[in-house]
């Protein structure tokens, strides 16, 4: 099974707006409309699903969400799908998924992170469809700094297109903008220095493989089932190795440490070349900082560890491919991750 990329989008094609996961409350509403705005100002005409209410935890009941993702996916005038944001409980999604009409379908752009890697990353295992984790919709009016792209720039590349992010060295450090207040801002507030670090030691990096991964408090829920077997993916799509990426979004770092060491048992790194770990602002527990936690449970891989990659929940972002060729590179003097969509 070939890892399959979609078709390139082109001006005039349909994207799909969905809520998996959690919709969008009233008062974001004005937000919501900003950001659809973004994606026409590309040229592309944005199809809203029914699933958007914000008003609790999920945006449908399960089997309502999941009709229309699967009537999304397998729409063949529709070539992306993205959601608002993430949420909490998209996982009640995957048994009610159809992994066979999906794998006969066209292949369709899905772009996400936080929760949606619960369903980008089964996507990609279980039928060879390249997604992208990287800004949701409502991050997507977003100019990315100079370096990094948006997800709008990957689902219009060609296949086999190459294209390289290098870090800005800055971040926000706290919170977000007041997207209630102010629903068309559309610069980010980079206020914090901070490069990539190395965790296991010292020297330079330079590893290849095709990436996986995304958010640990949700893909450690499905470590050891079906859903995530990355053990076979590697054996039948990369028999040079994983590139392998986690980020965390708001746990402290004992309950990280514990999700790690969970998900390295289940086999989650078995085929790893390196790990990339995404930036985050969740806390450091007493006795353990985030990047401990990550030493503590993934150090005996022996393998490059790099943290601090814009790939988590703090801005900005550095949308990866899961399934693409990668290459990534850190030195004293460059860093950067190369994709290839081939």
């Amino acid at each position: 099974m070939a890892v399959r990329y979609p078709h390139p989008l082109r001006p005039g094609d349909r994207i799909g707006v969905t809520s998996p996961s959690s919709g969008v409350p009233e008062v974001l509403k004005e937000r919501l409309a900003a950001a659809i705005r973004a994606v026409e100002a590309r040229g592309y005409e944005v199809v809203v699903g029914r699933c958007m209410d914000g008003s609790g935890h999920v945006s449908a009941p399960a089997s309502e969400r999941a009709d229309e993702l699967m009537s999304m996916l397998t729409d063949p005038s529709i070539r992306a799908v993205v959601p608002p944001w993430g949420g909490e409980t998209a996982l009640d999604l995957l048994p009610l998924l159809d992994r066979d009409r999906l794998r006969a379908a066209e292949p369709t752009w899905v772009v996400g992170y936080s929760d949606m890697s619960t369903l980008i990353t089964p996507l990609t295992l279980l039928t060879g469809t390249a997604t992208v984790h990287g800004n949701n919709l409502m991050d997507t009016p977003y100019r990315p700094p100079e370096g990094l792209v948006s997800w709008l720039d990957i689902v219009a590349a060609p296949p086999g297109h190459r294209f390289a992010q290098t870090p800005p060295n800055r971040h926000r450090a706290n919170g977000r903008d007041d997207w209630q207040a102010h629903p068309d801002v559309s610069e980010y507030t980079l206020d914090t220095p901070g490069r990539w670090t190395r965790l296991d030691g010292t020297g330079d990096v330079d590893v290849t493989g095709r990436l996986i991964g995304g958010c640990v408090e949700m893909l450690c829920n499905l470590t050891g089932s079906p859903y995530l077997d990355v053990a076979d993916f590697a054996r039948t799509e990369a028999p040079e190795g994983l590139l392998v990426y986690v980020e965390a979004a708001e746990h402290e770092a004992l309950t990280i440490c514990r999700n790690l060491h969970g998900m390295r048992l289940a086999g989650f790194f078995d085929r790893a070349n390196a790990v990339l770990v995404g930036r985050t602002s969740a806390p450091d527990a007493h006795s353990l900082t985030q990047h401990e936690a990550v030493l503590d449970a993934l150090g005996s891989l022996n393998v490059p560890i790099v943290a601090d990659v814009e790939c988590g929940h703090v801005p900005p972002y550095l949308p990866l491919v899961n399934g693409a060729r990668g290459r990534l590179v850190h030195t004293s003097t460059r860093s950067e991750i190369i994709q290839t969509l081939d």
